[in-house]
Order: structure tokens, then sequence, then C-alpha cells
């Protein structure tokens, strides 16, 4: 199974992530594509096993992912400060993985239904999900 996860800014997130899915899944191919050289490091020293940054490794890494993880913004044109180009999101968008976003409300994007939850705990119930889909296979 290919999991592929995408963050923007300084990765905290991807990081949080990707550092949770190796200790659950220490064989787990974990491919990490920030939208920036800062958020690709900071996923690749939590453990993914490949990296790459930019709007191409996005389109690319989302044709091969099973399971793509990620803020929500990760699917919204110019989301994340705008880090987040048409082209990536729509590349996630169409993907054919399952899509396990974590909500967050910022970058005038305001998600309705949602308590602001601690991260660690969003990123604990998107491992969640990931064990669901691992378990089906």
């Amino acid at each position: 199974m290919n999991v592929l996860v995408i963050d923007a800014h300084g990765g905290g997130v991807g990081k949080q992530l990707v550092a949770s899915l190796r200790s659950t899944f220490p064989d787990m191919e974990i491919m990490a594509v920030g939208t920036n050289s800062t958020a690709t490091s900071v996923m690749l020293k939590a453990g993914a096993s490949h990296a790459a940054t930019g709007e191409n490794a996005v389109v690319v890494a989302c044709r091969k992912a099973d399971v793509i993880v990620g803020p929500l913004g990760i699917v919204i044109a110019d989301a994340m400060f705008g880090e987040i180009t048409p082209a990536m999101a729509v590349a996630v968008a169409q993907s054919s993985a399952t899509r396990i976003l974590i909500p967050f409300n910022q970058c005038d994007n305001i998600i309705v239904g949602i308590a602001d939850n601690d991260i660690k705990k969003l990123v604990q119930a998107a491992i969640e999900e990931v064990k669901k889909i691992v378990a089906a296979q």
C-alpha cells in the first residue's frame, strides 16, 4: 500500500502524520510531498520512505497513491496561504486514492460543525482511518 502525505508551510502536520504512520506501520511505503522544501525536509526526517517537493511532485504522487492524507486545504485551490495550486487541488481531488482529510479552520476556509480539536487527536483519528483501510485489504 502506498500512502501519500501532503503538507505545506513548515510541515508540522505532515511530520506528525508521517511519524505516527511509521510507528504504526513500520514497513509501509510512505511518500511525503511538501509544497515547499521545508515541509518536505521535515516529513522526510519524520520517517517518510520517499519525499519530493512542489506541484509536479503532488500531481505524480497522487496518480500512484492508494491513500492520501493531509489537511483539508490540499483539495482547495489557493488554500494554505496560496501554497496549494489549482493543479495540486485537482490532482488530489481526482485521484483514485482514498483521501483522509484533516479539517482545520484557517486560510479563509471555515468548516462548520467541527470543534477546534487538538492536532494530536486529529492526527490519531487519521491514523485510525488508515488502519481501517489497511485491515480491509
